[in-house]
């Protein structure tokens, strides 16, 4: 039998002072161990994610937080690359952020839309500061029954962890859902907090942090269902029919943890594109 490893994207600028960043070889190991998901993981800078083939033979893209990232180009073109080609793809905090924006600009025709932080002194901000911070916030969200988003959660109420100070400009939701984006996740004002495209396999953003819940001993559900969608990727499925529980234990229980050649093979590739 051939087992197979998917190869994830985690598509962001690694440093030791974002502490999701931190967090996600644990997380990694945690799936490994508890799941029974091993996942091929490589960190693909965001000036690098722009370059023609840089995703190329990937089953997920991550897109991480760090806003503002070296490359606003090169996360754009990440989150493009997995919309266009359905490659499961997971966007988090900043993740969130420039999802919206790829798909303003490329799928809405708001060419001119921009990132508030990014761009403060243009008008078609379509990412705006929060009217109230979220930096270090914990709140309950919202799920919309029938979605995406309630399939992998299990719930249509959970409590989240932020570390964020921009979201969605309100100005821009029927436009945005009228092109057929779906938001499926809002907190008690009604602001939206979780995205999905209903027509791809496996597309989904949240400007709350997945990564920082718990206590690192198991990956969020959100994050359990990336790593499926990605097997099921790597397996030549269209879908993950199940994102919640979409792995066969047969598929993965003896895939080992994938080595950079050149490196030491007790070094895991994680570990090596540090």
């Amino acid at each position: 039998m051939t087992y197979l490893t998917p190869r994830i994207a985690l598509v962001g600028d690694r440093s030791p002072a974002v502490r999701s960043h931190a967090r996600i070889p644990g997380l990694l190991d945690a799936l490994a161990e508890r799941e029974q998901l091993v996942l091929d993981a490589y960190w693909i800078p965001t000036e690098d994610a722009g370059a023609p083939g840089a995703l190329d033979g990937f089953d997920a893209v991550w897109l991480l937080p760090g806003s503002p990232y070296r490359s606003e180009a090169g996360a754009l073109a990440a989150v493009r690359t997995a919309r266009e080609r359905g490659i499961p793809f997971l966007g988090t905090c900043a993740g969130f952020q420039h999802a919206v924006l790829e798909y303003a600009r490329n799928v809405c025709g708001l060419g001119g839309a921009v990132h508030g932080e990014e761009h403060p002194e243009r008008d078609e901000q379509v990412i705006v500061p929060l009217a109230c911070t979220l930096v270090g916030h914990e709140g309950a969200v919202a799920i919309t029954p029938g979605t995406l988003a309630e399939r992998v959660l299990g719930t249509t109420r959970t409590l989240e962890r932020y570390h964020c100070a921009y979201g969605l400009n309100a100005d821009y939701l029927d436009r945005l859902r009228a092109h057929g984006l779906r938001f499926s996740g809002a907190d008690g004002a009604g602001e939206v907090r979780v995205l999905e495209l209903p027509d791809h396999p496996f597309f989904l953003a949240s400007l709350f942090q997945p990564e920082l819940s718990g206590d690192g001993t198991r990956a969020h559900a959100m994050i359990r269902a990336l790593a499926g969608a990605a097997v099921a990727h790597a397996a030549g499925s269209p879908t993950a029919t199940d994102p919640t529980d979409p792995t066969p234990a047969d598929r993965t229980a003896a895939v080992p943890t994938a080595t950079v050649p050149g490196t030491d093979p007790s070094t895991t590739a994680l570990e090596a594109t540090a």
